[in-house]
């Protein structure tokens, strides 16, 4: 995605010295801070998706430096020069687009194909159809005008994949400015690729620094948005969680069923509306909690007698009942299972050691409001 029509000729040695620098310095502070956030955070939960990201910024500190060396070095090839321009281009863009299958939240239209099998193959042909004629041109001396342009195209094709998937992380997190300002972002680094395809007479130096030095705090933003909601939506102990029923009798006479969650970080309740038969279920295991015998029994699969009552028909139901909670706390596809679901569950529920299908609510009673 670097831009690469900015042609010697026409800029003054000390502006592409200073942009070398600059892009070289910035870029490069860039990959180390993005590396350590990974270092701290990342390393621990094997999610490698910053460290793609850090590489594809690395990959412009890396043409920084080339541009550098082709003004100190006193180098007029323009053939050499937009070759290396492409190469870091389009290493910066395959970078990319590997990290995208880390990223959390995916959108649906596109997320089952960025997690198949088949995603390196879908990103790696093009680079490898784009890289290799220049390359070929490099070597040969001679420049195609279609060939020159493949970057460009590839970087079209990441930039789209990325807006889409950066729109969905900040969406999903509850962070619309962010999204809007990344699509924003996302229309500069368009813009400029679309003004190098027809030649437009333009700085698209000053097009580069101002989108690469976007898109390197949108990726920053993306950071520390990773460890807002890791510091949000961790599930509370047991001991932690104040659990407090309500039914609301709404203006048009029905009747809503609620649950009020004290104790997730922040100090606001979170609510969450049930189904009835969700409600009743959880209601059911909170008042247990006031008795002797605070176990429900679960009905065995295939059980064909009839003259036994069961609290629970089905474990699907806790499950149900525990889907509900996560998608009113957090939002809908906005959690996952690792992160949220089973430990919720760890903090909710507690099955009985003799394993006899039997499950009890894990709050205490005080901790309880009916």
């Amino acid at each position: 995605m670097i831009l690469q029509t900015v042609h010697i000729q026409n800029l003054n040695d000390p502006v592409l010295f200073f942009y070398g620098w600059w892009q070289f310095s910035v870029c490069l502070f860039a990959c180390i801070a993005l590396i350590a956030i990974w270092w701290h955070i990342g390393k621990k939960q094997h999610d490698f998706g910053q460290v793609w990201l850090a590489l594809s910024v690395l990959c412009w500190s890396i043409s920084g430096a080339f541009e550098i060396y082709f003004i100190k070095t006193n180098t007029t090839s323009e053939v050499i020069i937009e070759g290396w321009r492409s190469i870091w281009s389009l290493l910066n863009s395959l970078f990319i687009l590997l990290a995208l299958p880390w990223f959390r939240y995916l959108p649906e239209a596109i997320g089952h194909i960025i997690k198949s099998k088949y995603w390196i193959y879908i990103v790696g042909i093009p680079f490898l159809f784009s890289i290799l004629p220049t390359l070929s041109r490099m070597i040969s001396g001679t420049v195609i005008a279609m060939i020159n342009e493949l970057d460009v195209y590839y970087a079209l094709f990441t930039l789209l994949f990325l807006g889409y998937v950066l729109w969905e992380s900040f969406l999903k997190r509850r962070l619309k400015a962010l999204a809007f300002l990344a699509l924003f972002c996302i229309l500069i680094a368009l813009v400029a690729q679309i003004y190098k395809v027809y030649g437009t007479e333009m700085n698209l130096t000053l097009l580069s620094a101002i989108f690469k030095t976007s898109l390197i705090m949108i990726f920053f933003a993306l950071a520390l948005s990773w460890v807002k909601e890791l510091a949000e939506n961790i599930i509370p102990n047991s001991d932690e969680l104040y659990i407090t029923f309500s039914k609301n009798k709404l203006s048009s006479g029905k009747i809503e069923h609620l649950i009020f969650l004290k104790g997730f970080p922040g100090t606001e309740k979170r609510k969450v509306k049930l189904t009835p038969a969700l409600f009743e279920l959880f209601l059911k295991f909170a008042q247990r909690k006031h008795s002797e015998n605070d176990w429900l029994e679960i009905k065995p699969k295939n059980f064909a007698m009839s003259n036994k009552t069961f609290d629970i028909n089905d474990y699907n139901q806790v499950k149900r009942l525990l889907v509900a909670i996560l998608d009113g706390v957090f939002g809908k596809d906005s959690w996952t299972v690792d992160h949220h679901l089973h430990p919720l569950k760890t903090t909710l529920f507690e099955m009985s050691e003799k394993r006899d299908r039997k499950i009890r609510l894990k709050i205490h009673s005080k901790n309880i409001s009916l």
